[in-house]
């Protein structure tokens, strides 16, 4: 063959593998591109939010939807390489994580989808959810302090407390968070004592047998000033029979009732009044008026006058051990066993503010009581009692209502 044919065979060659190799070529982003005469497909996926290269949130980080087409697969993997559970629609046109996602971590999303025709389309994103510049825990106590505990009863006066362990800066964003459901329904409100505790408690004292659940979901809500929840917690509890104590200072007496009914009468000496100032401190001696409940209850309990500012060896102090005492109030009033009032029960104040009881009553009470019973103390001089003393059902529905960042 002479050499100017086999070099023209050689160059049609070249040229030859030159159109196949650029037939097979094209952007590897464009959906259903890879083969000669493919067509784009019909699916078009989208990611919800649009802008991932703002720090997204960890509870609703992004969702994925498809129109035109059906999602076949979407892997969402996080910085560990682990496989993040997802949830897709049963028409198979939308997906959303299964679960909460870590705060400040990167996330490697990819979609696929497939048009009516077969022909597959992707999508791949890299995010970072909000870092929080601080974290706050969330406890669910009763007004002693005590855990709610799940599956557990209280008095028909419980009060229900948020006691965050960080000052919160967005309290409507705090409370929209918290949730309280009963079976059956009561119409209740969250009051914030102050930047940490909110206290939630219904309109009326609960009916003996409703369920109470608390359902707050905090985890990922800005809670003011990049202050985030940092895990959720909830608790179910119910309410058992109306333990509802009057002590009245007119007869020197209280009356308990279960129920409705009187089922047993106590008689008490309480706070002798008056007051004593010690440096710049005045100490009341009176048992203030007001609705109280139970918080706690040991036996025994050291009294210390010292913790309220009553020097111990000053003429009205003291420091003993008391037995069977049943607490009602944040700064110490009990109802509690002293044999050696016993003279005075039913007849003299003669105590520093708490109702003093004889042994068997004191023992009885203490039995008989739950944290929520209500204690209502009627007839006594001194100021009301105050919501920060466990005071919360002093105040009347507007004034609990007002105390809510929500109006």
């Amino acid at each position: 063959m002479p050499r100017l044919r086999r070099s023209l065979l050689a160059l049609a060659a070249i040229v030859a593998t030159i159109a196949l190799v650029a037939g097979c070529s094209g952007d590897s982003g464009s959906p259903g591109s890879g083969a000669p005469g493919s067509q784009e497909s019909e699916a078009t996926i989208t990611f919800t939010p649009a802008d991932l290269g703002a720090p997204v949130d960890p509870v609703r980080p992004i969702t994925v939807d498809v129109t035109g087409g059906a999602l076949t697969s979407v892997t969402l993997t996080n910085p560990d390489g682990k496989v993040i559970d997802g949830i897709t629609t049963p028409d198979q046109t939308s997906w959303k994580p299964a679960e909460p996602l870590g705060y400040g971590k990167t996330y490697t999303l990819a979609a696929q989808a497939v048009d009516g025709r077969g022909i597959e389309t992707t999508r791949d994103a890299t995010f970072t959810t909000v870092t929080p510049n601080n974290q706050t825990r969330l406890y669910l106590t009763t007004t002693g302090g005590q855990p709610l505990a799940d599956g557990g009863t209280y008095g028909v006066g419980l009060v229900v407390v948020a006691h965050f362990d960080e000052p919160i800066g967005d309290r409507a964003a705090a409370e929209r968070a918290m949730t309280v459901t009963t079976t059956p329904p009561v119409q209740g409100s969250w009051f914030w004592v102050d930047d940490q505790d909110a206290h939630w408690r219904p309109q009326q004292y609960y009916a003996p047998g409703t369920t109470v659940s608390v359902d707050a979901k905090i985890y990922g809500v800005d809670l003011g000033d990049g202050l985030y929840g940092q895990q959720d917690e909830a608790v179910t509890f119910r309410i058992g029979d109306a333990h509802v104590s009057i002590a009245d200072d007119n007869t020197k007496t209280v009356a308990v009732f279960e129920n409705g009914q009187l089922v047993r009468e106590m008689p008490t000496s309480m706070g002798m009044g008056g007051t004593e100032t010690i440096g710049n401190t005045t100490l009341s001696f009176w048992t203030q008026p007001g609705v109280y409940t139970v918080m706690d209850k040991a036996n025994p309990v050291i009294m210390d006058s010292s913790t309220y500012g009553l020097p111990i060896n000053s003429r009205l102090g003291y420091k003993e051990s008391i037995n069977w005492a049943t607490r009602i109030s944040t700064d110490g009033i009990y109802l509690h066993e002293l044999e050696s009032s016993v003279w005075a029960q039913g007849n003299t104040n003669t105590s520093h503010g708490c109702l003093n009881l004889n042994p068997e009553n004191a023992q009885w009470f203490f039995g008989f009581s739950v944290p929520g019973d209500v204690v209502e103390v009627r007839n006594t001089g001194g100021a009301p009692l105050e919501v920060w003393q466990n005071g919360d059902w002093g105040l009347t529905w507007d004034q609990w209502q007002a105390g809510s960042a929500l109006g």
